[in-house]
């Protein structure tokens, strides 16, 4: 007999960017900063990228509880230079102080042609793609890294050191979908584990090791074990870039020792490395779309292998993924909607209705 936890239902995004905007102001955000984290929430969901939407909500609401993520934090800014900022996120959201570096790196570019912001005490933002989009919705070229906790063993090495630290980027094009790269340096992010677990799935067997170092297709058995880099020492050596970048420059948590999401003993400390760059600083703009444009066509109508119907661009299938789900709805089973309307009573806020 089929589990009906794992049945899917599907809610509309309005709907659910309303229902997490609630719970986050019940559990003490500001209405403005609730705006930022629950969009980027529901961003990640229509993209498709689950694992970093608002299934995240109840580990997010439970570190408040835990009192190792401030709803209330207001991140301050430094001017270093005219084109370098600082974040301190004083331990709020990373939505929260992602999205201030963001809007100062567009704000420098757009007068100098760079913005360069490094954050630190921050906490996870989700997914990165929402800043790669913060800054095309600008009209700017984007670079974003952060760090995480250890997920990841060294290439040679058998322990948790480095973080499934996703790296990211995007250029504007100008009738062709814009370049959008989000990719974690594993073969798989650390959050579709979590995922699997969360609907009883297993998982495939090149993704992670148990505890004892064992191949396995077991999510719960994953979580005790390390996640394998994409391409051996290059996934490798990817994640030790992130650390660089995001966790030494900064003056945050790095080498290993970000917080990971789940202990309650102290705040994450992340570490973020922005970057935003005008795309018309060596050519004209209509330009520079255009040779967007004519990359987008000779990566989209190359010559298939045999067995592959269609060639997708970065980030396109997700588009493609955003555009039906604002019709359809977003897909949820119905174990994780009893989650995050756990969540909502536990605060007193409405249910979610589905």
């Amino acid at each position: 007999m089929a589990d009906a936890s794992h049945e899917i239902r599907h809610i509309k995004p309005a709907d659910l960017t309303t229902f997490i905007h609630s719970i986050l102001v019940k559990n003490g955000v500001s209405t403005e900063h609730a705006t930022i984290i629950s969009s980027c929430l529901v961003q990640a969901d229509l993209r498709g990228v689950d694992t970093h939407g608002s299934n995240r909500i109840p580990s997010y609401m439970k570190r408040i509880r835990q009192n190792v993520l401030s709803p209330t934090a207001i991140p301050t800014l430094t001017q270093q230079t005219p084109v370098v900022a600082l974040v301190d996120g004083k331990n709020a959201f990373g939505f929260v102080s992602a999205h201030m570096g963001m809007a100062r790196a567009i704000e420098m570019a757009s007068v100098y042609g760079i913005g360069l912001v490094s954050i630190k005490h921050s906490n996870h933002f989700g997914m990165s793609a929402w800043l790669v989009q913060q800054a095309l919705d600008a009209g700017m070229m984007s670079l974003v890294f952060t760090n995480s906790s250890p997920a990841l063993p060294v290439w040679g090495g058998k322990s948790k050191l480095m973080g499934v630290s996703p790296i990211a980027c995007g250029a504007p094009a100008g009738t062709a979908p814009p370049f959008i790269l989000d990719m974690a340096p594993s073969i798989a992010a650390r959050g579709k584990i979590y995922k699997a677990l969360r609907r009883g799935e297993k998982i495939p067997t090149d993704w992670a090791l148990d505890g004892e170092g064992n191949i396995t297709d077991d999510p719960a058995k994953a979580l005790e074990g390390v996640m394998l880099p994409m391409g051996g020492p290059k996934g490798s050596a990817l994640a030790i870039m992130m650390d660089v970048f995001s966790g030494v420059l900064s003056g945050s948590a790095f080498a290993g020792e970000v917080t990971g999401p789940y202990d309650p003993s102290k705040a994450a400390d992340v570490g973020h490395f922005l970057v935003a760059i005008k795309p018309d600083l060596f050519m004209g703009l209509e330009e520079f779309k255009g040779r967007m444009d004519y990359l987008y066509q000779r990566v989209v109508g190359s010559d298939k292998m045999g067995g592959v119907e269609r060639i997708y661009y970065p980030g396109e299938i997700e588009q493609i993924t955003r555009k039906k789900r604002e019709v359809e709805g977003i897909p949820f089973t119905v174990a994780e909607i009893e989650a995050l309307n756990g969540e909502a009573e536990m605060v007193g806020a409405e249910r979610l209705r589905v």
